[in-house]
């Protein structure tokens, strides 16, 4: 078996895992409910830190960048079942139960979803479907599955309605905001553009209007600098350091910084 396991290709996952590992970027597009079978799982995004273990369920939140650190625990290890409520799902599911939204969501990106026997035992019947071993899900009743996941969601928080279903475009947001909060995270200029709402020449227009340089330049700079910082007045190592702030290796950090600062960083 592969892991993540694919219960219903695109939709529904089985993640298990017997040693830690921490997922340096994640990039949600989608709604994601996730149920923690066993073991603990670490979210950490800009606005956000929050920890699930067995048992516990959690609503992430579309277009957001994170870290996910997964931890089995001594005799259980991890485990967890992930279902990915795609836009298109929601739309069909939105026409088909004539569901209408009311004022706009305006609470957290990730909502802890609390304890609730009938969510709970809708994650037990998909269990077995990741024991199997061949597929017994189809595709329908993948997709009805889903769909009763939602309808219980919103039965247990009904105020959710209007953030599942909030398909509008993302509105423009504060730039400098949220490149100071997200500078971090490794990903393509392209996809902060998506993030903030805007076109790829739109954000490299708005970028060299609010920070004077582009972006490109920007993130390195920014990034560098942080890095100095952890180094002389935090007294981390550079090898402990480099992912966390968007480097792809620790020899095309340790080159960046004796550029910009004359000297490796193991030399400050």
């Amino acid at each position: 078996m592969t892991n993540p396991a694919e219960i219903l290709p695109g939709v529904i996952f089985y993640s298990y895992l017997s040693a830690e590992r921490k997922d340096k970027v994640c990039f949600w597009n989608h709604h994601t409910l996730v149920l923690m079978v066993s073991g603990q799982l670490h979210l950490e995004t800009a606005e956000q830190r929050l920890e699930l273990k067995a048992g516990e369920m959690l609503l992430v939140g579309k277009n957001q960048l994170g870290t996910l650190t997964k931890t089995p625990l001594p005799g259980q290890g991890y485990e967890s079942i992930v279902i990915c409520l795609q836009e298109d799902l929601l739309r069909k599911i939105a026409l088909d139960e004539q569901i209408g939204t009311g004022p706009k969501y305006v609470g957290p990106s990730n909502v802890p979803v609390p304890p609730d026997p009938f969510l709970l035992g809708y994650f037990q019947s998909i269990i077995p479907y990741a024991h199997a071993i061949a597929g017994t899900l189809t595709e329908d009743m993948g997709i009805l599955k889903v769909k009763e996941g939602v309808k219980l969601l919103l039965h247990s928080l009904p105020q959710l309605k209007s953030y599942l279903f909030d398909f509008a475009e993302p509105h423009k947001i504060d730039l400098e905001r949220f490149m100071m909060a997200n500078f971090h995270f490794n990903v393509p200029v392209e996809r902060f553009a998506r993030l903030t709402g805007r076109s790829l020449a739109s954000f490299k227009r708005d970028f060299a209007k609010t920070f004077g340089i582009p972006p490109r330049q920007w993130l390195l700079d920014k990034r560098l600098k942080a890095a100095k910082h952890l180094i002389e007045q935090k007294h981390q190592k550079p090898s402990a350091i480099y992912l966390d702030l968007g480097f792809e290796s620790l020899p095309h950090f340790s080159r960046s910084f004796k550029q910009k600062f004359g000297k490796a960083p193991s030399l400050i």
